[in-house]
């Protein structure tokens, strides 16, 4: 496909979070974590930029070359997370939002239903600039990472939050897991997890 691509760093957090931002203020999910414009609007960025700061904590930022596209994967080991451990998503609601419990309340949905038994990479946001978009650019940012969970026997998995990029992620060879992720009075999202190709066995790590 042709599509440079480079792993981001400190240096670009404004940069992606930017296009973060901008991708994903009218995304069904954000628009119900924060339900009225104006506040949304405010506040959006800052969740943005905590994302940002947990994917280079727990995984990576992959970004194109010409800053165009952006995906954030997390590494998670197998293992559920002891008791007695940092609570993820009230410090998120903390940090951005304190007054917010929709900030909270996504982080513990999607923590309920994400996959524990076996190491995998999470792909847990992608963004394309509206303008870009159509072009491949978030389809090269997923492959160029898929490309290598086959080669090493890694698992992957993703929460799709709209119909459209559910069948897009099929494409690439992620399964609906069965059961849809419905937040209260708000938007669906289908889990989806993807077993590496070529390798046999189930195992992972």
């Amino acid at each position: 496909m042709g599509v440079a691509i480079r792993r981001a760093g400190e240096a670009d957090r404004a940069d992606v979070v930017r296009l973060l931002d901008e991708a994903f203020m009218q995304d069904p999910v954000s628009s119900w974590v924060f339900p009225g414009e104006e506040h949304r609007l405010r506040m959006h960025s800052g969740l943005m930029e905590a994302f940002f700061d947990l994917a280079l904590d727990e995984g990576y930022v992959d970004v194109t070359e010409d800053g165009a596209a952006a995906a954030l994967w997390w590494s998670v080991p197998a293992g559920v997370p002891e008791e007695g451990g940092e609570d993820g998503p009230a410090l998120l609601r903390e940090a951005v939002d304190p007054d917010n419990e929709r900030v909270e309340l996504v982080g513990r949905l999607t923590d309920a239903v994400h996959p524990t038994d076996r190491p995998h990479q999470y792909l847990h946001m992608i963004a394309v600039q509206p303008e870009r978009q159509g072009e491949g650019l978030g389809t090269a940012l997923v492959a160029a990472v898929l490309e290598r969970c086959d080669r090493e026997g890694l698992h992957a998995y993703l929460e799709a939050s709209n119909a459209r990029s559910r069948d897009l992620y099929a494409r690439l060879g992620f399964g609906f897991m069965g059961t849809t992720l419905d937040l209260p009075d708000g938007p669906r999202m289908w889990p989806m997890w993807r077993e590496p190709r070529g390798v046999t066995g189930g195992a992972g790590g």
